[in-house]
């Protein structure tokens, strides 16, 4: 029987949200110039709306390498029925103050872009072996224009030399793409269900202004657009694990 058919009690269901300061809901404040969780972020209010207990393990600056170590020790402790796996923002970023420095010199992301393929793959096997539903999420996508100036700190200096390594501000975007493809190649590959997080973004025809002036976070609106599309996929889906079958209209 295949992990989606089982014959789990929706009441007793275990479910761990793995990954980065996204699914953390860390925005960014203006107001108050800093990084701040939140209360509302996609995953509190999933929260309110699902059977069982959901468990965030997400981490701001997890890459894949770093929250899957941690994911197979909560996985063997809490047993859960599904695990969400939602990486790639840091795995696809570079350290741009090196390059900032040194914009001649061969510069790798956190994590290689193969390695992310492999990692991927390999832990949504691990997860099926363990008798757990794995379920992948997109990329949110990202405003290049502001995360260009982000990175640079708008240091004119700075601007010149990672342009020069860059090439081109389209460049970032294309970038972050390779590795949202990735997400949805590993998921045809293992036959893996994954929520069109960046799709539901792309639906708006300005979707930069649900993104952070980092040019990254998704903002307040932004959260709100991710649960609704992870609701519409537990509809879909998992139907049954909702609170309220009948709400089909998410306000």
């Amino acid at each position: 029987m295949s992990e989606d058919n089982k014959d789990y009690s929706p009441n007793n269901f275990n479910y761990i949200i793995s990954g980065d300061s996204i699914s953390k809901g860390v925005i960014y404040d203006e107001v108050r110039s800093k990084y701040v969780i939140l209360e509302d972020n996609y995953v509190s209010l999933l929260q309110d709306k699902l059977k069982g207990v959901v468990r965030n393990t997400a981490r701001f600056g997890n890459t894949l390498i770093k929250g899957i170590g941690n994911l197979k020790k909560d996985v063997l402790k809490d047993k859960p029925n599904i695990v969400l796996i939602e990486y790639g923002g840091n795995d696809c970023d570079f350290h741009w103050n090196e390059i900032a420095d040194n914009p001649d010199a061969l510069h790798s992301p956190k994590t290689d872009f193969t390695v992310f393929e492999t990692m991927l793959t390999e832990t949504i096997h691990y997860l099926k072996n363990q008798q757990i539903t794995p379920i992948l999420m997109s990329l949110p996508p990202l405003n290049a224009d502001k995360y260009f100036k982000w990175v640079s700190q708008s240091n004119p200096e700075a601007e010149i030399n990672i342009m020069k390594w860059l090439g081109s501000v389209t460049k970032i975007y294309w970038w972050q793409e390779r590795y949202n493809s990735t997400i949805i190649k590993v998921s045809e590959m293992t036959k893996t269900k994954y929520i069109d997080v960046r799709g539901a973004f792309l639906e708006h025809p300005d979707f930069t202004k649900f993104i952070c002036v980092d040019g990254i976070h998704p903002n307040k609106a932004g959260h709100q657009i991710i649960c609704d599309k992870v609701l519409e996929f537990i509809r879909t889906n998992y139907q049954h694990l909702l609170q309220d079958h009948n709400d089909l209209a998410y306000e």
